[in-house]
């Protein structure tokens, strides 16, 4: 027989059932075979030493002194696997970025845009490019798949690539503003998005630190990693309207230490990623490296010395520096984002990043779900005492 009581029960029952599954911590995501990156794994160290100015590195008994050759006015080495920094000058100095927001860009736009999905451009799209800009040789009227716009983005730094497809990702100002989210939701928060495209604008600032997240970042998504690891390959210089070249020209990367160009040797196990140059930020250096299963992250911001190439050797001895001192050093600092600042996803990704930002707790399903559940609980609880409340009438 069913009561009224036995119901009250159930109801209790299954509340506080539900409540329980709502405070278990989630399930570590599964590592999948796919990511190019081991799943990151957080730092034990104070995060509060790369805001003091000046370098910072801890070195283990027999660990290399740092080169003395870097001029750069900042700078960071860190484990790309980890995220722990192995040392750093005036990490979190906010120095114009230049072409390296296009990483942040990248990491904010790739996911959201079909790389085999087809595009012609306007005159419209492309009034924007500001002048001076470097750009990859999109012309008004030609149709383009979205994957050759991302290697003009990424080999040759176009910035006529950029407003193309930021326009695809809902315009100029709105990709600002998504990628200032993306930023501060990895812990940037350094970084301020004027042009997306990385042109000097007054007050567009990133850091060394925040370089290194968007690359690391950028390292975790198979996609951007192939870009960034792209050597050269051809580019439409005409195009039908189903999207088919009717000739190309050749383009190469213009990070020299991928390529060895220009009397810049290639760096061993170089990975990629991303240089840039304005008269404004100077040269700046987003650079990965690999040997045997460790994976070193570099960033380079205005060297005072040397010339143009300069960015290349001190990210170079850095990252020899690195090498030789890794498992020799404390780390400095950690560039993990701070709990609070980790946010879900805005698009679908690939499944290898999603792992990797579940993994890192940037973003996660189970957030969603303990709101659901919790919110069950509480209805179900309001229906147990408002139930339990009312007196029975004497029969």
């Amino acid at each position: 027989m069913i009561t009224r009581s036995s119901v009250r029960g159930a109801l209790a029952g299954a509340g506080f059932a539900l409540c329980t599954v709502s405070l278990l911590p989630p399930p570590a995501a599964a590592a999948t075979r796919d990511d190019p990156l081991p799943p990151p794994r957080p730092a034990s160290v104070n995060k509060a030493l790369l805001h003091r100015p000046g370098t910072h590195v801890r070195l283990r008994p027999g660990a290399p002194r740092l080169p003395r050759e870097v001029s750069a006015l900042s700078w960071l080495v860190a484990d790309a696997a980890t995220g722990e920094v192995l040392a750093a000058r005036d990490a979190h100095r906010r120095l114009p970025p230049a072409s390296t927001m296009k990483t942040l860009f990248a990491l904010t736009a790739l996911p959201r845009l079909s790389p085999a999905a087809l595009h012609t451009v306007t005159a419209t799209e492309l009034s924007g490019v500001g002048e001076g800009s470097s750009v990859v040789g999109v012309t008004p009227g030609g149709t383009y798949r979205i994957a050759d716009l991302w290697r003009g983005v990424f080999l040759s730094s176009g910035n006529d690539a950029v407003h193309v497809l930021a326009e695809l990702n809902g315009g100029w100002k709105v990709t600002a503003a998504q990628m200032q989210a993306k930023a501060r939701a990895l812990g940037a928060l350094d970084t301020r998005v004027v042009s997306p495209d990385g042109y000097d604008a007054p007050g567009q600032v990133s850091s060394a630190y925040d370089l290194a997240v968007f690359g690391r970042s950028g390292l975790a998504d198979p996609q951007f990693a192939q870009y960034a690891a792209t050597v050269d390959t051809r580019f439409p210089g005409g195009t039908r309207r189903d999207g088919s070249p009717t000739w190309t020209f050749g383009i190469r990367n213009t990070n020299r230490l991928l390529t060895g160009a220009d009397g810049v040797k290639k760096y061993p196990g170089i990975i990629g990623l991303k240089n840039g140059y304005t008269s404004h930020a100077g040269h700046t250096l987003i650079a990965a490296a690999h040997r045997g299963s460790r994976r070193l992250l570099v960033t380079v911001m205005n060297p005072q010395k040397g010339g143009g190439h300069a960015v290349y050797e001190e990210a170079r001895s850095l990252l020899d520096w690195g090498f030789s001192a890794a498992g020799r050093v404390h780390p400095v600092g950690s560039l993990t984002p701070p709990a609070g600042l980790r946010d879900a996803p805005t698009a679908p990704v690939p499944a290898a990043q999603a792992a990797a930002l579940e993994e890192s707790g940037s973003g996660s399903a189970y957030s969603w779900l303990a709101a659901l559940v919790g919110a069950a609980c509480l209805t179900a609880g309001v229906i147990m005492w408002t139930r339990g409340g009312r007196r029975r009438r004497p029969r």
